[in-house]
């Protein structure tokens, strides 16, 4: 339901408790991340000693940028996504005159992208069983009518016991059929579908396309069609033949042939979606069931020592003062524009349903 919609509001009951948490609840620790509209922070709940990634976003910027349905469409999501293993998953959405906050899982095992600039390749089972998790939550996202868009090492976390954890849903489409299309220029250069570069009608193919360049990355070193100079990377997607060295198995080239494949309507996944991933000679190894129920033993644990162990996330950003402005934004000037961004995000809070204990 559209995130105004009386069914996606809270009963009165919760709201009232609801509204009780507020950016004071938290001890912000640490900076993790940053993005164009805000920072991703580490935060403990005063009240349980939780852990949580809290990702705060300026509302003037988004308004600036005319990203309001974007954060919607991220919120919304996020609400959808508490079913699946690899998806990261919100506890709580709430606002205050000027910022929006995100209170999401708290993944600290690092980027796949970290990993994978560290060890430069990953042998093939270890990059089959990261690609069978995407698959598996692109396949879920799917089943919701939901293109995720923006498949990239970035956006691919670790958890601490080595399992995927997709995040960063901004870029998602919502409301497309199975056999719908989109046409928004959207998306990372080197991982872009040549039907999204030429600016033609795309499906949830695009998702395919990005596995299968991930997949590539992992198992040669670079994206498939690399090259330093962007123009001369596009025109690489675009008309260049896909070169597969012979390192990788004839069942791990041909399901990368099939992902990779130029034209969208004879790309792997474009009858059936993530069953012709299930059934490809590539994933045969994989128990589908165990995976989604994390009985498959990780091939890789990332080391850490605890919740504020931030070995795994770029100092770049774990070394920058936290902010106090965070939790106090009772000294705003009300000007107009502070007015419009206020109102800017009707329907954004969340909280669990009734009974659901914050964890």
């Amino acid at each position: 339901s559209p995130p105004d919609s009386p069914a996606s509001e809270p009963s009165s009951a919760l709201a009232a408790g609801r509204s009780a948490i507020k950016p004071s609840d938290f001890d912000y620790l640490n900076i993790i991340g940053k993005g164009s509209f805000g920072k991703v922070l580490l935060a403990r709940y005063k009240e349980n000693e939780q852990y949580y990634a809290v990702k705060v976003l300026q509302k003037k910027i988004i308004l600036k940028k005319k990203e309001q349905k974007h954060i919607m469409a991220e919120r919304s999501v996020l609400m959808k996504n508490i079913k699946h293993p690899f998806l990261v998953g919100l506890h709580y959405s709430f606002q205050t005159t000027d910022k929006l906050y995100f209170v999401l899982d708290y993944v600290n095992g690092g980027e796949l992208f970290y990993h994978l600039q560290r060890e430069r390749v990953f042998l093939e089972p270890r990059a089959r069983f990261y690609a069978a998790e995407i698959a598996s939550a692109l396949g879920y996202l799917h089943s919701l009518h939901i293109v995720y868009r923006d498949l990239k090492p970035e956006n691919i976390l670790l958890d601490s016991q080595g399992h995927i954890v997709l995040t960063d849903f901004g870029l998602c489409k919502e409301g497309l059929e199975a056999n719908g299309t989109t046409t928004t220029f959207c998306g990372t250069p080197e991982y872009l579908a040549p039907e999204v570069l030429q600016k033609q009608a795309y499906d949830r193919t695009v998702d395919w396309w990005c596995l299968g360049s991930v997949l590539f990355e992992m198992l040669y070193g670079l994206p498939p069609f690399y090259s330093r100079n962007t123009a001369e990377m596009y025109n690489n997607i675009l008309h260049k033949p896909l070169i597969l060295k012979p390192n990788v198995s004839n069942a791990g080239r041909d399901l990368l042939e099939g992902l990779l494949h130029k034209d969208r309507t004879k790309r792997l996944g474009s009858k059936d979606d993530f069953l012709e991933m299930k059934f490809h000679s590539f994933f045969s190894p994989i128990n589908w069931d165990d995976l989604m129920a994390k009985k498959c033993v990780p091939p890789f644990i990332p080391t850490v020592s605890g919740p504020t162990d931030l070995r795994h996330f770029d100092p770049e950003f774990t070394h920058l003062p936290v902010s106090t402005s965070l939790c106090n934004t009772d000294n705003l000037h009300v000007t107009s524009s502070v007015r419009e961004a206020a109102g800017a995000f009707p329907g954004f809070s969340y909280g669990p349903p009734v009974g659901h204990a914050f964890q």
